[in-house]
């Protein structure tokens, strides 16, 4: 239990939504922020296609982070429910954090980002991510440009970085502060309400990004097959348990398929063992994961199979 009470007068409790172009580092900023991995990440755009949920709790205020996918031009039916889910989430949260690369200048992108959230009534805070990776000679340039594109005294702009943790807490002060008075909306021990699955699916999407790159990019999906408890025997009369994984992960082509598999199964067994080890952080014991690899031709075109995946419709 938590030293400190939700019961106060002037706590704070709501959702969040993280809102942006892909590969702002959105999911970097939710990892710190939780001080958890929570959400993966990888350099590939595009890396998010759930709305997932972060929970953090401070003596002041209860924060639901909701990570949404990247804001983009579709080019399949995939890419249109996941953008379709971004703009949804807008209206159901009570703040938007509007998460830009701050190591950039603004572009078209981040413009119709920012005009976009002003026809909304939600309270916007800003946050220029990846500041560390901006020259001490041109910050000051770089905050000016991004004061002309908002053109609003009422959105505040935050200098951070998700990676080192840099201008997090005032980031996290700020945004408390615009949350409406309430008690806990999550039990204050919990840092995620997503279930299990969709977890560990995801930690096996992200070695796949990782290990294969712009091989593979955006055409593979997981799916979890089974998970359950299986006695382990260690030493003579001493038995735990550990966890059996079994997943499916769906490719649009044989040779994306050959690419996963890898020369005798080289590439597969490399996904496994880092996924592996990510899930046994997750259950805080040993996991058993065993990989499928399987061809859907053109499934992220397919209404169907993204209802299954879990890619919902508007």
């Amino acid at each position: 239990m938590s030293s400190f009470e939700s019961t106060r007068e002037d706590y704070r409790s709501g959702f969040v939504a993280l809102i942006g172009r892909p590969n702002v580092g959105k999911s970097t900023l939710v990892n710190k922020f939780v001080g958890e991995k929570i959400a993966i990440t990888s350099p590939v755009a595009q890396t998010t296609r759930n709305r997932l949920r972060a929970i953090l709790t401070t003596p002041k205020a209860q924060l639901v982070f909701v990570d949404t996918p990247g804001i983009h031009k579709p080019h399949h039916l995939l890419g249109e429910r996941l953008v379709a889910s971004s703009k949804k989430v807008i209206g159901e949260v009570d703040t938007i954090l509007l998460v830009l690369e701050g190591c950039e200048s603004p572009g078209r992108g981040d413009a119709f980002l920012v005009n976009l959230l002003k026809a909304q009534s939600i309270p916007v805070v800003i946050a220029l991510n990846k500041w560390d990776l901006v020259q001490g000679s041109d910050r000051k340039k770089r905050i000016k440009e991004y004061r002309t594109l908002v053109d609003s005294d009422d959105w505040l702009i935050f200098c951070c970085s998700g990676l080192s943790g840099d201008g997090c807490d005032g980031l996290i002060e700020n945004i408390s502060v615009s949350l409406p008075v309430g008690t806990y909306l999550y039990p204050s021990n919990i840092i995620s309400d997503q279930p299990e699955e969709i977890l560990l699916s995801e930690l096996i999407r992200e070695q796949v990004l990782l290990n294969t790159r712009e091989e593979i990019p955006h055409s593979v999906a997981v799916k979890i097959d089974r998970v359950e408890e299986m006695p382990l025997k260690k030493k003579k009369g001493d038995v735990s348990k550990r966890t059996a994984v079994l997943a499916t992960v769906l490719v649009e082509r044989k040779s994306q398929k050959g690419i996963l598999i890898g020369k005798g199964g080289a590439m597969l067994r490399t996904i496994g063992q880092g996924a592996r080890l990510q899930m046994q952080k997750l259950i805080n014991g040993p996991v058993y994961l065993e990989l499928f690899v399987k061809i859907v031709p053109d499934w992220r075109s397919k209404p169907g199979r993204l209802t299954e995946l879990g890619y919902e419709g508007k």
